[in-house]
């Protein structure tokens, strides 16, 4: 790779293999690329002309996100979609089946407590809110088990919020295990979140307001938890 400096050009060897990059550089054949680059230049030539100087304004001075958002990975529950934001409003954080872990302060690897710390202490949000939603693959491993070949890392990380989902199977109808199980395990990421010292004394101060919903995938219905309400009921927004 070659790059021009004060006029000389200097060689600057490159951090990816050559056969890495030939794969951002060949033909685009692969359909994940061409979904990919289609949808980059509708972005370009759809989006970006009206919201330029949007992102300038965001590049100059930084983002102001209003809440960070824990949400599931999972492709079809997308937050930004869902609450149709611009960039630069929502701080989001997702991983499998939305999960908080406890405050734990080891030195330790923590992705999730680290994205808190940055978002509550850092950019001031006002608002964390833990977002489940239907048919979630990660509770569903709380219930029967992660796949096998998911052990590694999936199997320990629903570990977390096993004990309670299965309770609940126990306790309730086969028909209603899964939504049931899914709204306990947002009530249990804000359970987690308060175990974090900085949230419970913004939460406490009211400068920092909690808040879980759950999202159905095939009727588009966001259901709120009612807020002060741990183990009260999920309302419909609709």
């Amino acid at each position: 790779m070659h790059r021009r400096r004060s006029g000389a050009l200097v060689t600057v060897s490159s951090p990816l293999p050559q056969r890495v990059l030939n794969a951002y550089t060949d033909a685009m054949t692969d359909e994940s690329r061409d979904a990919l680059l289609s949808g980059y230049r509708r972005f370009r030539e759809g989006h970006w002309p009206e919201a330029r100087a949007q992102y300038e304004a965001l590049a100059a001075e930084g983002q102001k996100p209003h809440t960070l958002v824990v949400a599931c990975s999972d492709s079809r529950a997308d937050p930004a979609l869902i609450f149709d934001t611009a960039p630069g409003q929502l701080f989001v954080v997702r991983n499998v089946a939305n999960l908080v872990p406890p405050y734990e302060p080891d030195g330790h690897l923590h992705g999730v407590s680290a994205a808190l710390e940055f978002g509550v202490k850092v950019l001031n949000v006002s608002r964390i809110m833990i977002m489940g939603h239907a048919h979630c693959g990660g509770v569903n491993a709380m219930l029967h088990g992660a796949p096998a070949d998911c052990q590694d890392f999936v199997a320990p990380w629903v570990a977390q919020g096993a004990p309670l989902v299965r309770r609940i199977a126990e306790a309730c109808a086969p028909e209603e295990v899964e939504q049931l199980a899914e709204e306990a395990v947002v009530r249990l990421s804000l359970q987690n979140l308060r175990t974090f010292p900085w949230i419970a004394e913004r939460e406490a101060a009211g400068t920092l307001a909690l808040s879980g919903v759950h999202f159905g995938i095939a009727d588009g219905v966001l259901r709120s938890l009612r807020e002060g309400e741990g183990e009260g009921e999920f309302v419909s927004l609709a």
